[in-house]
């Protein structure tokens, strides 16, 4: 039986997973010997305007109030783009960006905004979405010194135009989509030559407060999705950085107890590339997430 093998994801979104979460996680990490592939969102937080999915995704607000989203976050975040201002996160802490890449870890760009990707994408043209993507990278490399070669869409939300615009970028891989297995993906009948390495397991925001699964059991759970071969666990800096980062030094700890080995996400698709094989991909309900994701069918 082959060796268990995680690739953590690390899905920075707001101002403050960058400034807080962030760091706290690099501490996690060092202390565990574990490398990992952050993806920061690079300009403004419009989180606030996230309160439109209360009346655009069923099960948006439940889904709130059952993470305890308010204290999650905090109540300046979900004010951002609304009553309060919109902070801008890359330029803000260009110095967290450095240091994340200078500790071993790998960088991408996650996107330049948010709220309006996740929630928008569809009804974006394809200028607007090049824009998006190009505003972001245009800010990374200004800040690293170098182009990005991996993104990962907010909320798992992908279209025909963002994948084409991600080929046409060149890029050694995406992590979009939530599945099982590397893969290149099939969508609406057309092949895209971006290697996707989805997520494979439930976030902490999904299963928290669902199914008897509270923050004090959660890694039991977790424990019981390690599988041989390759785990991709996507981890938030807003979460597991801040609110619930006792629990994630914990599933660190327990899974490396387990003999599982970590790895980047750069490291899996060296090691997982060659064998993936096409498969199709659509926006689909997933259990515990309000919206449409990208899912490996």
């Amino acid at each position: 039986m082959s060796q268990s093998t995680i690739a953590l994801k690390v899905d920075v979104d707001t101002y403050i997973g960058t400034r807080d979460g962030v760091p706290r996680l690099l501490e996690i990490m060092e202390s565990a010997e574990i490398k990992a592939t952050f993806y920061f969102s690079m300009g403004p937080d419009n989180s606030g305007k996230a309160i439109r999915r209360i009346f655009t995704r069923k099960g948006f607000l439940k889904k709130m109030l059952r993470t305890g989203a308010p204290s999650a976050y905090g109540i300046k975040t979900m004010l951002y783009g609304t009553l309060l201002p919109p902070p801008m996160i890359g330029s803000a802490f260009p110095d967290i960006l450095r240091k994340t890449a200078a500790m071993g870890h790998e960088t991408g760009i996650h996107c330049w905004d948010h709220v309006k990707w996740h929630d928008l994408l569809p009804w974006m043209p394809k200028k607007t979405v090049a824009m998006e993507m190009g505003r972001a990278f245009a800010l990374y490399e200004q800040i690293m010194g170098r182009r990005p070669r991996t993104t990962a869409a907010p909320g798992w939300t992908v279209s025909e135009d963002s994948l084409e615009i991600q080929d046409a970028l060149h890029l050694s891989y995406c992590s979009d989509s939530r599945g099982t297995s590397p893969f290149y993906p099939v969508l609406d009948n057309r092949r895209f030559a971006t290697l996707q390495i989805p997520t494979t397991w439930p976030t902490m925001d999904e299963l928290i407060g669902e199914n008897g699964i509270t923050a004090d059991n959660i890694n039991d759970h977790y424990l019981a999705c390690l599988r041989p071969g390759l785990n991709v666990h996507t981890i938030h800096a807003e979460l597991e950085g801040r609110v619930l980062a006792a629990q994630f030094t914990d599933l660190l700890q327990r899974l490396k107890d387990r003999g599982a080995r970590f790895i980047t996400l750069a490291e899996a698709a060296v090691e997982h590339g060659a064998n993936a094989a096409e498969s199709s991909m659509a926006m689909g309900e997933l259990a515990g997430r309000a919206g449409a994701v990208a899912l490996q069918l």
